[in-house]
């Protein structure tokens, strides 16, 4: 494993810089509850890079945006979609769970890519990614943690409950918490958090082999950075690398910070690029 620290934002790391555009077209699958998922996929060179967005979020977001249009540019396959009870999908959040997201996305993907695969999972889409890779195996040729949080509802939001709302969260099933993105807050689940139980994975080796780059601002108040040197550990591969973005928060969506996005991706590529050009070579 390797460590190292963008120590405060320097010259942009590619020339890539992201312009508004018209989305993509919108199409719908069902999951297995025959709830619509929304996805948008723009065809190109393989590997297909991926997007699993974070809690809450959905596949408009900064981070998804800038990747659809340096996919775009740069010719490759691009799928980014809403989880249920997210954006533009239908289901109701207070219904979702850690394993039902990883269901959506596997529905998707499954329905929609057929070869290699780039995921890039930020905050709770880092969780999801991780059994997404389990589950598809060599399918997955590189992966890309932002903030990612695996394990998130035990290590920090049962961990961030007080006394007094875990009590009501036992006694009645959910609870609204405080949220500084959202002024009326965000219900957490009985179900949730429990469910959140039956998908831990740090405790044991994670037997994932593609390289993997992991992405943390050490100002993160959300997701503590040291989430991502345990993760480096968990991880079977020997090719995992951990950028600590030193003035960089929970969001890293400032332009250098994108720009740090899209330069990881690329070297991704052009690892597996090389990789590909060693095996053929006579």
């Amino acid at each position: 494993m390797k460590l190292y620290a963008l120590m405060t934002a320097q010259r942009p790391v590619t020339d890539f810089v992201s312009t508004p555009v018209t989305m993509a077209k919108t199409e719908f699958i069902l999951n297995a509850a025959a709830q619509k998922l929304a996805y948008v996929f723009e065809p190109g060179r393989a590997p297909c890079v991926v997007f699993l967005s974070g809690y809450r979020s959905d596949m408009s977001g900064t981070k998804a945006q800038y990747l659809a249009d340096l996919c775009r540019a740069q010719g490759h396959a691009m799928l980014r979609f809403d989880y249920s009870g997210h954006g533009a999908s239908g289901g109701q959040f207070e219904s979702g769970s850690i394993s039902a997201w990883t269901q959506d996305a596997l529905t998707v993907i499954k329905a929609v890519v057929d070869g290699p695969l780039i995921l890039i999972g930020s905050s709770m889409g880092g969780w999801i990614m991780l059994h997404v890779a389990l589950a598809l195996g060599p399918q997955i040729s590189g992966m890309i943690g932002i903030a990612a949080a695996p394990d998130f509802t035990r290590d920090l939001m049962w961990r961030d409950l007080t006394a007094e709302q875990r009590q009501t969260l036992n006694r009645d099933g959910i609870i609204l918490l405080d949220s500084e993105h959202d002024s009326e807050g965000y219900p957490v689940t009985k179900a949730f958090i429990e469910d959140g139980e039956k998908n831990l994975l740090m405790e044991n080796p994670i037997d994932i082999h593609c390289p993997v780059r992991l992405i943390q601002g050490m100002l993160d108040t959300e997701v503590p950075w040291e989430t991502a040197v345990q993760l480096s550990q968990a991880l079977t591969t020997s090719d995992v690398r951990v950028c600590l973005v030193k003035n960089g928060d929970h969001r890293l969506s400032e332009n250098v910070q994108l720009q740090l996005l899209g330069s990881t991706l690329e070297e991704v590529l052009e690892s597996l690029n090389q990789c590909a050009e060693q095996r053929i070579r006579p």
